[in-house]
């Protein structure tokens, strides 16, 4: 019994491994944190600035806006990294896998915080809008004023999910050689034959996103109407 213990403790969690790549884990995270925080801000500024625009009532603007929201909530995303990385190419633009990575994780969360703002922009009672509307606002100062500010707290609990969801696809960066914790984390167990370097990236992904998991749900009860 012991000697299994001990084998498994060497074949995971190899103190000697574990040292060795530890700088090249540290560096993933960095690489992580950055590509994360690009993420979270343009696709969430990309998703409002679209359902402010759907707002309008603009048919032909709303069925552009729909068809492509429905394309980048259907497609997975290692597909549209793949098609920016490999395709964009083919038109004279070649943009690094951080850039790819970036680009196309932000449009997926651009495409479900879209829907998610204008569940919440739609769920203002209709009485609202007119209350607000014949006290003399405009309809922009109405939407800005009146609308958003309740729009946003139903929209933080299923935004704050789905914006962790999507964060966490950063370590599918490691398809287009982005060197975030996972991408490190393979290069070192491939070159130590051993898996200790997995699970100091596990761990690394643990110390990141547990943290923000907490922060979310403090938001979401802070936030939350009362009942």
């Amino acid at each position: 019994m012991r000697g299994n213990l001990d084998r498994f403790v060497d074949t995971f969690f190899n103190a000697t491994v574990m040292l060795k790549y530890l700088p090249d884990i540290l560096s993933g995270v960095v690489v992580t944190i950055e590509l994360a925080l690009f993420i979270v801000v343009t696709g969430i500024a990309a998703g409002l600035a679209l359902a402010l625009l759907r707002s309008l009532g603009i048919r032909p603007l709303n069925w552009l806006i729909i068809g492509i929201v429905d394309l980048f909530r259907s497609l997975p995303p290692l597909v549209v990294i793949v098609l920016i990385y490999f395709g964009l190419p083919s038109v004279d633009l070649s943009p690094s896998g951080f850039v790819s990575t970036w680009l196309s994780l932000a449009l997926v969360l651009m495409a479900f915080s879209e829907e998610i703002f204008w569940a919440g922009i739609t769920s203002v009672a209709k009485g609202q809008w007119e209350a607000a509307r014949s006290t003399g606002l405009s309809f922009g100062q109405t939407l800005m004023n009146v609308v958003l500010p309740q729009a946003f707290r139903l929209t933080i609990p299923p935004l704050t999910n789905r914006t962790i969801a999507i964060t966490k696809g950063t370590a599918l960066g490691t398809v287009v050689a982005v060197t975030e914790i996972l991408g490190q984390a393979s290069s070192a167990m491939s070159n130590s034959y051993n898996p200790s370097p997995l699970m100091m990236g596990a761990a690394a992904y643990v110390v990141l996103f547990f943290p923000v998991v907490v922060a979310a749900r403090w938001v979401e009860t802070k936030f939350a109407w009362k009942r």
